[in-house]
């Protein structure tokens, strides 16, 4: 269908540098160092490699936010992420349909009715408006056949965004990634992790992300937000309890120096640093090469993008971002 085709085109434009920093790659990225390298390790493995896990921080879980069709009320409001919203609808008489402007703004749901007949049954056709027009969205489904997971692509249930924005605005947590946006104009910029933040709010998102969450750190009064998935998304590694922890974490490494924790918060490495504060600093790699040597262990550590970090004898020797 069109309408899919441009969706996932989408998808893959606009997110790409969101989609690069989630754990999804499974190939070793050649870092031309012309080292061979063990088989593909394990995430235990991995964590082997790793000399503390993240379990003294405190994790935040947020209610899950449930809805389906059948309770849905007249007046419920959806905020359109992207204008290809249009190439779902059915085509009307009173608008024409490839020159409508949707993105940015809400529809209200008017209702359902069964109008279509699909196998042999009658099927939900569920209605919106804008004000003016009438957009009319056939599911396929009968009455019985929605569940709580069922969702309109590319439209974001604002009951939802409210169900979040009620349990963390205004609140103080620590930041977990260095992956921030500017407000405005919605660009990665420069970002740190593993400082205080203030929740100033959570508003719709986007296509893939549907939830932007707003906020204040501690320390400059610096403004930014992130993407973040909502609970029915199958999108890793972009949960609240992923990107914001209640803890300081800093309270959990008392052994890492001051100099290398401001390191660490910037996703900085230097030659030195012990193999824990990389992992903070840099993340897991995607796969490890051991080689046993007469002088100590030699072990390297791959990153996306050719990124590297090389050690000897458990401390940073070499790297490469």
């Amino acid at each position: 269908m069109a309408w899919h085709r441009a969706h996932l085109l989408y998808t893959r434009r606009r997110h790409l540098d969101v989609l690069g920093c989630i754990a999804a790659a499974s190939l070793l990225v050649s870092c031309g160092t012309g080292i061979e390298v063990t088989e593909r390790v394990t995430d235990k493995d991995v964590r082997k490699a790793i000399s503390k896990v993240d379990n003294q921080e405190k994790v935040i879980t947020l209610d899950a936010f449930y809805d389906s069709v059948p309770a849905w009320k007249a007046g419920k409001r959806f905020w359109v992420a992207d204008d290809q919203l249009r190439l779902l609808f059915a085509h009307s008489s009173d608008y024409d349909i490839d020159t409508v402007t949707l993105a940015g703004r809400e529809l209200s749901y008017v209702g359902y009715d069964t109008g279509g007949i699909y196998d042999n049954r009658n099927t939900v056709n569920l209605r919106f408006s804008d004000g003016n027009n009438l957009y009319v969205y056939r599911t396929g489904k009968t009455i019985g056949d929605f569940g709580r997971s069922f969702s309109i692509p590319m439209l974001i249930d604002m009951d939802m965004v409210d169900h979040v924005a009620r349990q963390v605005t205004g609140k103080d947590y620590y930041i977990r990634t260095g992956i921030w946006y500017d407000r405005q104009t919605e660009q990665m910029m420069d970002g740190r992790h593993f400082i205080k933040v203030h929740i100033d709010n959570v508003l719709p998102g986007n296509a893939v992300l549907p939830l932007r969450v707003h906020f204040t750190t501690a320390d400059d009064n610096k403004q930014a937000m992130v993407w973040m998935s909502d609970n029915a998304s199958t999108m890793l590694g972009r949960s609240f309890d992923a990107l914001f922890v209640a803890a300081d974490p800093r309270l959990a490494y008392p052994e890492i120096s001051d100099e290398n924790w401001e390191r660490i918060k910037r996703a900085q490495v230097a030659v030195g640093m012990t193999k824990e504060e990389c992992r903070l600093a840099m993340g897991n790699p995607k796969r490890i090469s051991e080689n046993p040597e007469q002088g100590g262990m030699r072990e390297y550590w791959y990153y996306d993008g050719g990124a590297y970090l090389f050690f000897m004898n458990g401390l940073l020797s070499q790297f490469r971002r």
